[in-house]
């Protein structure tokens, strides 16, 4: 069948650019990363079966591409750091 013709709900934009200020961006960013309020948004999301990824120093010294690797999250010590 097909599909019906909806009412119009006005002007929806399509999302191409951004509406707020690269720097506020930015400064909102650094503020989260490594913060108190992103590790208990990955410990409850851990409890609910969630894959939740951690990010770890290469423990590769000799692969200077990646400086950082980021691995399973899994309770104790990461397994292959």
């Amino acid at each position: 069948m097909a599909k019906r013709k909806s009412a119009s709900k006005g002007y929806q934009s399509k999302g191409q650019r951004p509406n707020v200020r690269k720097d506020i961006r930015k400064a909102m960013r650094s503020e989260y990363v490594g913060s108190v309020e992103q590790m208990n948004n990955k410990l409850s999301a851990f409890k609910k079966g969630k894959r939740v990824m951690i990010t770890v120093p290469n423990p590769n010294k000799n692969n200077t591409k990646e400086r950082f690797v980021r691995i399973p999250m899994s309770f104790g010590a990461p397994k292959n750091a």
